[in-house]
């Protein structure tokens, strides 16, 4: 998705295609939070790319929301995609990019893991 993600300075397009976004099964509420926030990692094929904790988001949820509710309308179940901490493979020296056969684990502590096997897009 980096091709449809570069064509702009804005990053949305990228993060917007069906499937390629890590998220659920499992939906928590803020009540659940535990102080401190949850860990979030990247492992891929077991190295460990990307860590921090969800209290190290740059901007509270709250401001999230307050500021994209000034923009669009937001409904219950709505996702906003905050990005990731750092360690990303495109700001790395030198760059890094998955590969086909790559396993790519994205884990939040206490709440669980996705796993997603990389596959090489099928020339059209």
């Amino acid at each position: 998705m980096r091709d449809f993600q570069y064509r702009t300075k804005q990053f949305l397009q990228g993060k917007t295609f069906e499937r390629s976004t890590p998220l659920g099964p499992w939906l928590v509420t803020p009540d659940e939070l535990p102080e401190g926030g949850w860990e979030v990692s990247t492992e891929i094929d077991g190295e460990t790319m990307q860590r921090s904790t969800t209290a190290e988001l740059v901007f509270t949820p709250v401001d999230l929301v307050v500021y994209l509710s000034a923009i669009v309308t937001l409904n219950p179940g709505d996702v906003i995609a905050t990005g990731t901490p750092g360690g990303v493979g495109h700001a790395r020296t030198p760059p890094r990019y998955l590969k086909d056969g790559n396993v790519l684990v994205t884990t939040v502590a206490g709440v669980g893991e996705c796993r997603n096997l990389c596959r090489l897009e099928e020339e059209r």
